[in-house]
C-alpha cells in the first residue's frame, strides 16, 4: 500500500463506525465509475460533469510527450524561466508539485502591483508565461496575460513564442489563444479546478518547469486500484471518515506538514477541502499550521489534527486524538480527492460546486465599474487606517479595534486573516497567525489575497456563520496599468478586498480592515496591537 493512515481518538472511532457503511453503499466503486447520484438529486447535474479526475492518469498520459517536447524546444531557445498566471487550482497544484520536485516556478496568483512588477522584471528575456484558466474570464489571469503580452512586445519579443495557454476546449480563452497563435493545451472539461492537479492544469506548468510529471502520474496510478475497491482499508474511505465522520463533528481540520517530503501540500488541500465542503451553512474548515502551532496543544473540541509524516514507520505511534498520513505526492493527491468527495456525501452537500465564490467577483466588478470614493477610515493610528463592517465598534485605538473584532469570536468560531499585500516581499506577515491563535485559543487561518478568494473564500461565505475576519491591505507605492483595461492593478486589488468585505458583512460576518502603505514598517505596530 502506497498510502498509510493511522488514526486515534474520535477519528479512529469515525473510521470504525462510518467506513463499513461507505463500503456497504459501494461509494468507492461508485466514485470510480463516475456515478453522479452519490451526492443526492440536487447535486446530480453538476456531479455528472465533474468526475473526470478519477481517470486523470489515463487522460493525461498522452500529454507527457507533448510537454517534454515543448520544454526542449524552449530550452533550445534559452527560455528556461516559467511564470504561471493562474488562480485557485490552476496555481496551487503546480506550486506544490514544483516545490516538492525542487524546480523553479514563479507562481503569479496576485494582483498586488508590486508583486506583478517583480515578476515582470525577473528574466523576461528567458521567460515563458503559462496562462491557466478554465474559461479565461478570471480577471486576475486575464489582466496578467495582457500585461505580459505588452511587456514581451515592448522588449521586442513575439508573445506567440512565449505564451502557452491551458484551458478547456471551446472556452472563450481557447478561441482567443488559437486566434492569436499561442500554443494551447486543452484540459478535460469534466474536471473542476480544485480537482485538476493531475490534468493539464497541473502538469503543463510543472513539466515545463522540470518536475518529473511521469513519476507523479505513476504514483497516482499506483493507488487507483485500491481507491476503487469497496474495502475497509481503502485510504480514500478512511480519510473521508476522518474528515467528516467524527461525532460530534470536528469541523476544523488542522493540517500539519510534519516530516513529509511533500512541500506545501496543506495549501493545496486547503482549497480542495474548503471550496468543496463550505456551503449550505456547513462544511470543513482547513487550517494550515506548523508543528508548534497553538491549536495542536489547545485541546479544542472541534479541531481534528492531521499530520503529513515521512513514512509508514512514523504512523506506528500516533498522538492521542490525532491522525497521521504518509505517502507519495501523486498518491496523496488522489487519496485526498477521493476523501473530500466522500466527505461531501457524509456532510450531505455537493462537493463539486462553489455557489458563493461568484458573489465576491460580482461585488468587485461593481466597485470597478462605479469607482466610488474610498470609505473614509473610522480612524488612523500610527500610520494604520482602520475600517470596519459587520457591526464592529472599533473605538479609537488599534488595540480596541482588534479587541472589538475578537469579541465576536464564539467558542465554535474561527478567525480568518486575509492579507492583500505583496506576499513575495512580505512573507513575515504570516507570523501573526500563531500570535492570534495563542491569544484567542481558537483556530486561525491565514490567506494571501486575492489568492484565498479562489480557495477558502467559498467557505467564508457558504460555511458556518461563525467566522470573524481581519483584512490587512496595502496602498501600493507604485501602481501598474493593465493594458486595455479601465482600471489598474492597484485599483483591482483594492476593489477585491472591499468587495469581499462587503459580501462578508452581507452574510453577517464582522470584518476589520487595517490599511498600510509600508507593510514592513507597519508590522511592529500591527503586531503590538494583536498581542
Amino acid at each position: 500500500m502506497t498510502i498509510t493512515i493511522a488514526a486515534s481518538g474520535d477519528a479512529a472511532q469515525a473510521v470504525e463506525t462510518v467506513v463499513p457503511q461507505l463500503v456497504s453503499d459501494l461509494v468507492a466503486s461508485g466514485i470510480t465509475a463516475q456515478n453522479p447520484t452519490l451526492w443526492g438529486p440536487d447535486a446530480e447535474d453538476e456531479s455528472a460533469k465533474r468526475l473526470g479526475w478519477t481517470e486523470a492518469v489515463v487522460v493525461s498520459t498522452p500529454l507527457l510527450d507533448e510537454i517534454d517536447a515543448l520544454r526542449d524546444e524552449l530550452a533550445a531557445k534559452g527560455v528556461d524561466h516559467v511564470v504561471l498566471a493562474g488562480m485557485g487550482g490552476s496555481s496551487l497544484a503546480p506550486e506544490v508539485i514544483t516545490r516538492t520536485y525542487g524546480v523553479e516556478l514563479t507562481v503569479l496568483d496576485a494582483t498586488e502591483p508590486g508583486q506583478v512588477l517583480t515578476a515582470l522584471a525577473d528574466r523576461l528575456e528567458r521567460t515563458v508565461l503559462v496562462v491557466s484558466s478554465k474559461s479565461g474570464s478570471t480577471v486576475e489571469t486575464a489582466s496578467q496575460r495582457k500585461t505580459f503580452e505588452k511587456a514581451f512586445t515592448d522588449a521586442g519579443i513575439d508573445p506567440v513564442d512565449r505564451i502557452v495557454v491551458v484551458t478547456d476546449p471551446g472556452s472563450p480563452l481557447d478561441g482567443q489563444a488559437r486566434e492569436a497563435g499561442y500554443r494551447v493545451f486543452n484540459a478535460d472539461p469534466n474536471i473542476g479546478g480544485r480537482y485538476s492537479a493531475l490534468s493539464a492544469f497541473g502538469l503543463v506548468p510543472s513539466g515545463l518547469a522540470g518536475a518529473d510529471i511521469r513519476e507523479l502520474l505513476a504514483e497516482a496510478d499506483a493507488v487507483t486500484v485500491e481507491l476503487a475497491q469497496d474495502r475497509a482499508d481503502n485510504p480514500g474511505l478512511v480519510l473521508g471518515a476522518v474528515l467528516a465522520g467524527t461525532s460530534p463533528l470536528r469541523d476544523k481540520i488542522a493540517i500539519v506538514a510534519d516530516g513529509t517530503h511533500i512541500v506545501g501540500f496543506p495549501d493545496w488541500a486547503e482549497q480542495l477541502i474548503a471550496e468543496s465542503t463550505g456551503k449550505q451553512g456547513r462544511g470543513l474548515l482547513p487550517v494550515v499550521i506548523g508543528t508548534s502551532a497553538p491549536e495542536i496543544t489547545a485541546g479544542l473540541h472541534d479541531v481534528q489534527v492531521v499530520r503529513l509524516v515521512a513514512n509508514a514507520d512514523e504512523t506506528r505511534e500516533v498522538a492521542p486524538g490525532e491522525v497521521e498520513i504518509s505517502g507519495s505526492l501523486g498518491g496523496q493527491i488522489m487519496v485526498w480527492e477521493y476523501a473530500v468527495a466522500v466527505a461531501g456525501r457524509l456532510l450531505d452537500i455537493n462537493p463539486f460546486d462553489q455557489p458563493d465564490v461568484e458573489s465576491a467577483k460580482v461585488a468587485t466588478r461593481a466597485l470597478l465599474d462605479d469607482r466610488p470614493e474610498p470609505t473614509p477610515p473610522a480612524f488612523t493610528a500610527e500610520g494604520v487606517e482602520v475600517r470596519q463592517v459587520g457591526g464592529i465598534e472599533p473605538g479609537d485605538t488599534l488595540e480596541s479595534a482588534v479587541g472589538a473584532l475578537l469579541s465576536h469570536l464564539s467558542d465554535d468560531g474561527y478567525l480568518s486573516i486575509q492579507a492583500y499585500v505583496d506576499r513575495v516581499a512580505n512573507p513575515q506577515l504570516e507570523e501573526v497567525r500563531d500570535l492570534l491563535a495563542a491569544r484567542t485559543q481558537r483556530p486561525v487561518t491565514f490567506g494571501w489575497g486575492p489568492r484565498f478568494l479562489h480557495s477558502t473564500g467559498q467557505y467564508h461565505k457558504g460555511g458556518p456563520a461563525n467566522g470573524v475576519f481581519l483584512q490587512i491591505t496595502q496602498v501600493p507605492e507604485t501602481d501598474l496599468e493593465i493594458p486595455d483595461s479601465p482600471f489598474t492593478f492597484g485599483q483591482l486589488v483594492q476593489a477585491q478586498a472591499a468587495g469581499d468585505a462587503k459580501v462578508l458583512a452581507e452574510h453577517g460576518r464582522p470584518v476589520l480592515t487595517l490599511t498600510v502603505t509600508d507593510v514592513a514598517a507597519a508590522l511592529p505596530v500591527i503586531t503590538a496591537a494583536l498581542r
